[in-house]
């Protein structure tokens, strides 16, 4: 099969092209160029998509013996995945950036170009598994597990995508590099936004939606307790930098319960307030199987390393909704909610929608 190997510069996406090479595959190996202007990507930095995780990619492919390319693909990055993520906290939600990078550019645009150009697939390093039955499965190591990020992804997608590394720890994968001669073996995974390049949201936020203050109040006395200089600085859940003058009168911390940009008002409270036992979603993505025709028992996940609860997921048209069965915290608009099989085999996606209630 010819296939094409995304390959990002880390460990994992240059031990996923040698493992296809090794399994017969005719493969290509590709970077992609994000950054309209190069000059602005981190040296030394722990975020992907630098001016190293070229270099290193470059080199990988080189170790692995197969073709190497750069495909600029920056405008549409630009496009669907950084002027998304503005426009979002600008409506008072919180996006994932790295999964709507994986739902527009790696298993979009990209795919979309390879089969194009002829390959059958596309490799990548990404934590999850495929069975046979082609249904998406979480990692057998289950902290690098990255099967949240990748539930947007629709059927025909999965269908052309390959996940080498899904039943192997990631201890396992640097030691398999390091057999293989790859620089890459003891690299730190990525933690920060690519695109902010100094790991300040904050300040990205600021010089792009500019000043625009506003009042922090209390929800249980509706008092005004504080001022902010623009509403998306926060998130749901968040505790400090609340621009709060006064403790509460329990002296008990406060958290952001929610963010209203009509009135760019942010309101917060004590923790148990919180608490959220409904969550409803849009724009809804069902691989696991035929789309329930009513309430099915499933395990929830809202945030890409959250806890998973047990719940009643019914999907209606273009909506999820789920009861669950124990109420969780931090739940914001904008992220994703991930349908997981019922214990015991709740490894298995079954589907996904963008949080908006």
């Amino acid at each position: 099969m010819r296939v094409l190997a995304a390959m990002s510069g880390g460990v994992d996406s240059a031990v996923a092209a040698a493992r296809a090479v090794a399994a017969g595959h005719d493969v290509t190996g590709v970077h992609l160029a994000l950054a309209r202007n190069p000059q602005t990507y981190r040296t030394g930095a722990r975020g992907c998509c630098t001016v190293e995780d070229a270099r290193d990619a470059r080199r990988a492919a080189d170790v692995v013996g197969i073709p190497f390319y750069m495909w600029d693909m920056a405008d549409q990055f630009h496009a669907d995945v950084v002027d998304d993520f503005v426009a979002e906290y600008a409506a008072g939600r919180t996006p994932n950036p790295c999964l709507r990078c994986n739902e527009k550019i790696k298993f979009a645009a990209v795919l979309d170009r390879a089969v194009a150009l002829g390959f059958d697939a596309v490799v990548t390093g990404h934590h999850a598994r495929l069975g046979a039955d082609g249904l998406l499965r979480r990692s057998v190591d289950l902290p690098k597990d990255q099967s949240y990020v990748l539930a947007v992804l629709t059927r025909a997608q999965l269908d052309r995508a390959i996940f080498p590394l899904g039943g192997t720890t990631k201890a396992q994968v640097r030691a398999e590099a390091a057999e293989r001669g790859l620089a890459v073996a003891d690299k730190p995974d990525s933690h920060d936004i690519c695109f902010i390049a100094d790991g300040d949201t904050r300040g990205f936020l600021a010089e792009r939606l500019g000043s625009a203050p506003g009042d922090v109040v209390d929800v249980t006395s509706g008092a005004v307790v504080g001022s902010h200089s623009g509403a998306y600085a926060f998130t749901v859940g968040q505790r400090r930098g609340l621009g709060i003058g006064a403790p509460a009168v329990d002296g008990r911390p406060r958290y952001v319960l929610s963010i209203t940009p009509t009135t760019n008002t942010v309101t917060v409270g004590p923790a148990e307030a919180l608490d959220v036992t409904t969550v409803t979603g849009n724009r809804p993505v069902w691989t696991g199987g035929p789309v329930p025709d009513g309430p099915v028992e499933a395990m929830v996940q809202v945030r890409a390393h959250g806890s998973v609860v047990p719940a009643v997921v019914e999907v209606t048209g273009e909506r999820i909704r789920a009861e669950l069965r124990q109420p969780i915290r931090g739940v914001a608009a904008g992220q994703a909610m991930v349908v997981y099989r019922p214990e015991p085999a709740g490894d298995v996606v079954l589907g996904s929608a963008t949080i908006t209630d």
